[in-house]
């Protein structure tokens, strides 16, 4: 009975963590429209603004109340650092540097959260997480040089995207410990909630853009707080509330490779042999981290075996 609760537990989590990963690579393709008309911090308030409206609506409606005083600390964390800081920076850097420069300085956030996984929240390291995140970042290393060749890299962009890599690990290691003690829903709702709150300042910019920009950027930017905000984030608190902080960064490593696949369907950007050669390491590393190790599941299987009686 225990074994097919925790099987049914893995299965739904890692349903749940692809649901994020794939509507995080649909949110480079948006925006890409939505950016060319809203500067970086307008956009973001307009995306957490949309995002936490929708979570608030569920959440009022599930009546899940006000989480615990224990997880405020962790739900502010991550809401200033992951939904707030991140997004502008990403953004920001975005417009200053190539996006094979922006895919290669942020993919180091995955291994961030590892190593801050390990020292803070004590997360094993087991060789085949290790493996997998080693194959996925040269394929994301991979990805990021095919696409770099066009285009311009200043140092500020790569010190912006850099410095969206650290928010977003230490934002994820921070969620960890707040899914212990509150619901996914109320920790993403709050999260978003406080991130809209700390890029108020750019009320302003968002009033001024939004009168100017044309409808497909504004519904991009809609689209954005809805689906990758809104959606994605609660399911990845629920995914990540039943694992590791380490193996759910590696997961995001699959992203590189959707958005390449996006960006063939949806823009008509025909990817290089080098390109996807790089994504296919990408999702191949990702299921190597994912995978448990069959050793052990014989070992476990054996264990719960009866043992035959002893002839004397």
């Amino acid at each position: 009975m225990m074994s097919t609760v925790r099987n049914r537990s893995h299965i739904l989590g890692t349903g749940a963590a692809a649901v994020s990963v794939l509507l995080w690579a649909s949110a480079f393709v948006s925006i890409r429209s939505a950016g060319s008309a809203y500067s970086p911090g307008a956009l973001a308030l307009g995306r957490l603004a949309a995002g936490a409206l929708a979570l608030g609506v569920i959440w009022a409606v599930r009546r899940e109340g006000l989480p615990p005083r224990a997880a405020w600390r962790g739900i502010l964390l991550s809401g200033v650092l992951w939904f707030g800081l991140y997004m502008v920076a990403l953004n920001w850097g975005e417009q200053r540097v190539d996006a094979g420069t922006a895919a290669l300085v942020v993919n180091v956030g995955p291994l961030l959260i590892a190593l801050l996984g390990a020292r803070l929240l004590g997360d094993p390291m087991p060789p085949r997480l290790l493996a997998g995140m080693a194959v996925s970042f040269a394929g994301a290393v991979t990805v990021g040089l095919s696409m770099s060749g066009g285009g311009g890299s200043s140092v500020l962009g790569v010190l912006l995207c850099l410095l969206a890599a650290v928010t977003y690990a230490f934002g994820v290691v921070a969620q960890k410990p707040a899914l212990g003690r509150a619901t996914p829903l109320q920790v993403t709702t709050f999260g978003c909630l406080t991130g809209a709150l700390a890029c108020l300042p750019f009320a302003g910019q968002l009033v001024h853009d939004a009168a100017r920009a044309p409808a497909s950027a504004t519904l991009n930017m809609v689209y954005l707080g809805i689906f990758p905000t809104a959606l994605a984030f609660t399911t990845w608190a629920y995914a990540l509330a039943r694992t590791t902080a380490s193996r759910m960064g590696a997961t995001t490593y699959a992203v590189p490779a959707l958005v390449v696949l996006m960006s063939w369907a949806a823009l008509g950007e025909v990817p290089g042999v080098l390109t996807l050669a790089g994504g296919v390491l990408c999702l191949a590393g990702v299921a190597v981290s994912r995978s448990r190790a069959r050793d052990a599941r014989v070992a476990r299987a054996a264990a719960a075996e009866p043992r035959p009686e002893k002839v004397p």
